[in-house]
Formats: C-alpha cells, structure tokens, sequence
C-alpha cells in the first residue's frame, strides 16, 4: 500500500459540514441527549433540578453554560451512590456488553452499539486501512484501552494481534513474521521497541514492516514523532480521549491538530470559573460526547488545552484542538494511566513504617520512568509494597527508600519533570 493510499481517503457527510450546518447538528444532538438522559438517568434529572435547567429551554449551544459541569473526580462517589453507578446510567448493568475498571477506581461500562467508543473515524484519518495486521499493544485486562481499539480497526477491515503491553522480544517477533502493517500503543513503548529492536541487531526499516502508527495516552513531542517515523518509515499519527468518554479528538494527516470527533462537543473552559473561554485561550477541557446510554454531560477532564476554528486542508470542518498541554490538578497520566495521589495513600497507609512519599515522574529517552520515594528509617517490604502498587494502581515503579527528613518540608504528591522538546 502506498502512503497516498493512506493519507488520501473518502470524507463522511458529517466530517465535511459547514458552519451553520455544523452548529445546527450540534444543537440537535445536544437537544436529543440533555431530553433523553433529564428523562432516564436519576444523576443527570438531580443535576438539571438542582441547577435549575429546563430542557425545554434549551434552544442555542449557548445555553449549555446552565448546566453544572461534572469533575472526572466526582465520578468516584457519585458511582458508588446506588443502582446503575449512582444513576449515571439510563439502563441496567445487566444490559451493557462490558464493565471496566479504571484507576480511581471508575467504572467505564460499554454498550452493545457498533463502535461505541467512537474510534473508527480516528483511525482512517490515520491512516488505517482494509488489510492492514494491527499491532494493539494496550492492556487488554480490566481496563478499555486494548478492546476499545479493537473494535474500530475490525470495522475498517483491519486484522487485530491483541498483543497487550510488555513482553518486548515476543513483540518484535510478531512484528517480523506476521509483516504487522500498523501499531497501536503509547508513543513510549513504541520508543521502547525501537530501541530494543536496534540492540537485537534489526534493521528497522528493513526487518520490520510497519507504515502507520496510532498513539495515545501520553505527551509526546514533535522530535519523538519524527525520530519514529525516520526509524521505521511509517506514518505517526495521535489521538485523544478518556476511558470515560471515549474518542475526543484526532489527528489527520496534516497533523494541525486534534479534531474534535463527531460524536462530542467539546468546550473550552476556565478551571476554577467554568467560564467558556475564546478560541485561542487555553483551559480545560469540558466534553459532552452523544452517549444516551452513559451521558456525562459537561464532563472536565483535567487536560489543558485550546481550541482552533480554522480551516483544515484535509477538507474537515470540525473544530481542532491543540495539543494537550498540561493537567488542571495534581493527577498524571504515566505510560497512558492515570495515577491519583488519594490512591498512592491508600496503598502506603498499609506500610506504617513509611512516613512520607513523593512520586517523580521523568522520561528520559522519551519513555516514562516512575520513581517512588519512601522514606523509613528501616524497610524490609520493598516487593510487598512494589506488588501492593501495580496491584492498585497498575503500574510498577522504581522504589527509593530515603532516610526520613531527606523530601523537602513541602512537596507535591506528584512531581512531573518529564519535558517535550
């Protein structure tokens, strides 16, 4: 296949709207959620009542500002306040296709519709197409990420190796004899296989046979982006989005931006006001996407970003974000999960002899590295407290243990220093 084949490719009716037409859409869906889910979902009626928003009134997009918007972090309690996870739901759990678990903890069930997590249209503005052996190195376990990638590549006629994440050599051997065509991952492990590709002699470009990359879940810079596609020839293409929500945003092949996905509206917004701000400006990222099954209406996602109206040469008319540059609060996204710092607390109140910690977060050669600092004037539960980690919060850090009194008197919970040159 030829990278024309891949970069060149028929638009839906919806991608090529134009702005009336657009803002039109926009507020027939908005009308159809906000009626449908005031009327089903317990959670959302509380919230409409309380704010004291009529969806009868509901005529511009405007009107959206009504409505209280919704802290990814209150999704923890409020799914745990009675049936249907707290009365987010509009139907019953026994009749979703899948019930994840993120860290949190949160709950992300999935319905039985056809492309649920709203991939597809992310994937062929990447690149991906009939034929394509697709490497998907997500976890499959638990958490969305690997079957939620799945799906939209099946229905672009992709052949899928749910390959997972880890076990780098067998990796590699994949990637050689079965031709894979496509990756799917974290921009840091797909650093990660080049690198360790390159110690086992391989020729990258030669020995290998991937044209086109899709990444998520992490930063990664331009630098990183063109030193990949240089290493393997392929086309490197990012996307965004939560496992609450799904697909937010992707790019094309002119990679000008993330476009906001046809299934979301996406608002820009102060952090501390919930004020929408103007295009250009940057602040949170508030989304509703046009789910009647899970409907998080105005949910901020704690990603700081901006938003460009302007025209695409790709032929899209959607509105593109910016890249994502920065968290509102102290949780991070390391190697594509989000870690909280209440949940990093609750691992280390089980370890009395740990008096203080600090996590540090860098990523040297463009791969993330987590360290957690413990100080304990004496510590012998080194691999219980590394297992007691990954087990709550899935990932497996490098363990310091300082004497007490080495962290600084004031410290955050999280320091990120990882940098994107």
């Amino acid at each position: 296949m030829t990278r024309k084949d891949r970069t060149e490719g028929i638009l839906t009716r919806k991608e090529v709207l134009d702005q009336s037409e657009r803002q039109k859409f926009y507020q027939i869906q908005l009308k159809d959620l906000l009626t449908y889910a005031y009327r089903y979902s317990e959670d959302v009626k509380k919230r409409f009542d309380r704010a004291q928003f009529n969806v009868d009134k509901f005529k511009t997009l405007n009107d959206l500002k009504h409505i209280p918007i919704l802290k990814k972090k209150e999704l923890i309690f409020l799914q745990s306040m009675g049936p249907r996870l707290g009365g987010l739901l509009t139907k019953d759990l026994g009749e979703l296709r899948r019930i994840f678990l993120s860290p949190g903890p949160i709950f992300d069930p999935e319905d039985k519709s056809d492309d649920y997590w709203g991939w597809t249209e992310g994937f062929y503005a990447a690149g991906y197409r009939t034929g394509d052996i697709v490497q998907v190195t997500f976890n499959y376990h638990l958490t969305p990420a690997g079957l939620m990638f799945e799906e939209p590549l099946r229905n672009i006629g992709c052949s899928v190796v749910p390959a997972g994440p880890g076990n780098t050599n067998t990796q590699l051997e994949i990637m050689q004899k079965l031709r894979v065509t496509g990756f799917v991952g974290t921009p840091s492990y797909l650093m990660h296989l080049a690198q360790k590709g390159e110690e086992k002699g391989l020729n990258l470009r030669k020995d290998l046979f991937l044209e086109v990359a899709f990444v998520t879940g992490e930063k990664f810079s331009e630098k990183m982006r063109s030193t990949l596609e240089k290493k393997f020839d392929l086309i490197m293409r990012q996307g965004y989005g939560t496992a609450d929500v799904g697909c937010i945003g992707y790019e094309c092949f002119h990679k000008n931006g993330l476009h906001v996905a046809n299934r979301a509206f996406v608002e820009i917004c102060h952090p501390d006001t919930g004020i929408s701000l103007k295009e250009g400006e940057v602040g949170e990222i508030v989304v509703t996407t046009f789910n009647k099954t899970y409907p998080l209406i105005r949910l901020a996602t704690g990603d700081l970003s901006y938003i460009d109206y302007s025209p695409c040469s790709c032929g899209r008319t959607s509105p593109r974000l910016g890249n994502i540059v920065g968290r509102v609060d102290t949780t991070a996204r390391i190697k594509g999960m989000f870690v909280y710092p209440h949940q990093v607390e609750q691992v280390m109140s089980g370890f009395e002899e740990v008096k203080r910690w600090q996590i540090e977060v860098t990523n040297p050669g463009g791969i993330d590295e987590m360290i957690l600092y413990v100080e304990a004037s004496s510590f012998k539960r080194e691999s219980e407290l590394l297992h007691s980690f990954r087990e709550k919060i899935k990932i497996r850090p490098v363990l310091k243990v300082l004497a007490p009194g080495t962290l600084p008197p004031q410290i955050r919970p999280i320091e990120d220093k990882r940098t994107w040159e």
